[in-house]
């Protein structure tokens, strides 16, 4: 007769969902890290780089959406750290908090993917990221959706979630960056000159006049 399998307890479940969660979190930077490389990688395999970027493009976003499930679980199953499971102060302020931070970054991300089209996913040898909210700075898209993450935070009522996201920030930059070692691989000198006349993740002040 075989045995039985023990449910796992709340306590269990809690320290999987929080595994998983550090792990997805690490494989969205490592798989967009990997995904914003397409020339240096053409340099060993030819043009099909840009169809294995395309891949890695698409396994982070399947990696962020699993992040975004544990935040959901999360809640149900906080993970076992010192850190009050819901803010002293009633829901509707987190849901507030949430909607005033979700409105302009929703509004950045919109227009970044707008004027990127296609790009958003696709990995393309060729690079038109130059109009539209791209000619004030060079990472809307990433400025528009790392906010996103206290806005789960916030609307989840989680105090953790809130100091967790913030692991994001650094993870956000180094996708950015590793984006535009790329870009100055396949674009040289443009490209450069465009770094030169646009912000990274805010609009470069223009110069004083004399």
């Amino acid at each position: 007769m075989i045995p039985k399998r023990r449910p796992l307890t709340p306590e269990t479940k809690a320290r999987l969902n929080y595994v998983v969660l550090i792990l997805s979190t690490l494989a969205t930077l490592v798989l967009y890290v990997l995904s914003a490389g397409p020339a240096d990688l053409a340099r060993k395999i030819g043009p099909k780089a840009y169809g294995r970027c395309t891949l890695y493009r698409l396994l982070a976003s399947v990696a962020m959406t699993v992040a975004s499930v544990n935040y959901v679980l999360a809640v149900r199953w906080p993970p076992p750290l010192p850190v009050p499971h819901h803010f002293a102060w009633p829901r509707w302020i987190s849901t507030l908090i949430a909607g005033a931070i979700a409105l302009p970054s929703g509004i950045l991300l919109g227009r970044g993917m707008m004027d990127a089209g296609a790009e958003t996913i696709i990995v393309k040898p060729e690079h038109t990221l130059y109009r539209g909210i791209y000619t004030k700075i060079r990472h809307p898209q990433a400025v528009g959706e790392l906010p996103f993450w206290w806005v789960f935070a916030f609307a989840l009522h989680s105090p953790f979630l809130v100091v967790y996201s913030l692991i994001w920030i650094p993870i956000f930059v180094l996708m950015c960056l590793a984006e535009e070692r790329d870009l100055l691989i396949r674009y040289g000198q443009s490209y450069a000159a465009y770094r030169q006349r646009t912000g990274f993740m805010w609009p470069r002040r223009p110069p004083a006049r004399v």
